[in-house]
């Protein structure tokens, strides 16, 4: 899949230094970012330092926040990013705030979606801003349960619901307790402000779908490629990559991260993959090593936008990526141990699959910028990260064109630093 980078209606044919000088001398840099307009698509990646979120706007409307999450990142000490705006709120709250900036529909939205149980991904028992009583008993503010005292939400989709058993069950204590809070998160929602809950279905086509004018943008469409340690390929045939191997070895668990829920959107002439921090790899009896994330590749297909498996932490193998062939590839980080050296050579490497491609984290950080000075990849680094910054993926009407602009997050105001727009 081809694509071109262009400014002021023009095709850009030149290097990534030029594109990255286009994106900060647009006209649009300096001002208020001006929001969602009906047939656009769009992703708010938005940045906290400590959590994964984003906030999905579809073309009619619809909503959905995608991860929520709140974890102690701070305490990882010099491994740690700079939260922004700044700690003095849990990153539940900053979401919030973020979200009622940009939401169409005011303080409500229609979805929301767990990509997988780690509490950077939804808050959990030990790390949280409050805790209260609630249907007598201790209800903790942490990730979405904090997101939902500002902002209702209509719908969810979880991997494992109704019974968190799916492959196997997952302990109580697994993860600062994600587990128990997300059931209480998920109860007291249900019985307080009528939250729907349904499982995540690997295949189909239709579950995440828009509500409110969905025949007015025929042209765009979710479909679900994996769940639960199962992936679907287009020709809906489900494989289950664990189900041998839990038969075998019969072990207390599985790899969480190889449970996540992944998507591959479809809007006219753009498509977007999406896959939580799906990875995970094991010995086989011969000796050789599956990665999980190979098989994966057999089921996705060429993608304009790929946001990156695992925050870019030994993930994303040269399967995968020649399977994405992504023009630009976005990260989210909350570590200086994201994005790790070894990824980056992949996404940046042509020799994997010709022409250029930009990679967008949330922050390049000046501490890993220095560690990794030299490395042929840093040159294909949006310069905008080394700040650190909410990234918005924009996708007009048709799918024809798209932007990658990134917005302060050291504050409030919105403000564009940069947009870089591109030809799909």
């Amino acid at each position: 899949m081809k694509a071109s980078l262009f400014s002021a209606g023009l095709a850009w044919m030149g290097d990534w230094e030029e594109a990255f000088a286009l994106g900060t001398s647009s006209p649009k840099v300096g001002k208020p970012w001006k929001g969602w307009k009906k047939g656009q698509f769009q992703i708010h990646f938005i940045y906290t330092g400590v959590s994964e979120a984003m906030l999905w706007i579809f073309p009619d409307g619809t909503t959905m926040l995608l991860d929520c999450g709140d974890h102690n990142a701070i305490g990882r000490g010099e491994l740690a990013v700079p939260v922004l705006p700044n700690s003095k709120r849990h990153a539940g709250e900053w979401i919030a705030r973020y979200v009622r900036r940009v939401n169409p529909n005011g303080n409500e939205i229609d979805y929301m979606m767990l990509s997988h149980y780690h509490s950077d991904h939804a808050g959990c028992e030990g790390f949280f801003a409050s805790e209260e009583q609630r249907d007598g008993q201790s209800y903790r503010l942490s990730g979405f349960s904090q997101f939902t005292e500002t902002i209702r939400i209509r719908k969810a989709f979880d991997r494992a619901w109704p019974g968190f058993d799916d492959p196997l069950p997952m302990p109580d204590e697994y993860d600062s307790g994600i587990i128990p809070h997300m059931r209480k998160f998920y109860a007291y929602e249900q019985k307080h402000h009528g939250l729907e809950v349904e499982k995540f279905q690997v295949g189909a086509v239709d579950q995440v779908r828009m509500l409110h004018n969905p025949s007015a943008f025929k042209d765009f469409s979710i479909r679900n490629i994996c769940a639960n340690g199962r992936i679907c390929g287009k020709d809906g045939n489900v494989r289950d990559l664990y189900a041998g191997r839990i038969a075998a070895e019969k072990p207390a668990m599985v790899n969480e991260n190889g449970m996540s829920l992944g998507m591959i959107v479809s809007y006219g002439d753009f498509k977007f993959y999406t896959a939580g921090d799906f990875s995970d790899s094991w010995k086989l009896p011969d000796g050789s090593v599956f990665e999980i994330e190979d098989a994966l590749a057999d089921v996705v297909e060429n993608v304009n936008v790929a946001k990156v498996n695992h925050h870019g932490h030994y993930s994303m193998p040269e399967k995968l990526v020649s399977a994405l062939r992504a023009q630009v590839y976005v990260s989210c980080v909350w570590d200086q141990l994201h994005n790790v050296s070894p990824v980056m050579d992949r996404l940046a490497d042509k020799s994997i699959y010709p022409g250029d491609r930009i990679i967008c984290p949330g922050i390049m950080p000046a501490e890993r910028r220095l560690e990794d000075k030299g490395k042929a990849w840093l040159d294909d680094v949006a310069e905008a990260s080394f700040e650190g910054g909410h990234i918005v993926l924009n996708v007009e009407k048709g799918g024809k064109e798209y932007s990658i602009t990134y917005l302060t997050a050291d504050d409030e105001s919105m403000t564009v630093r940069s947009v870089m727009d591109f030809r799909a």
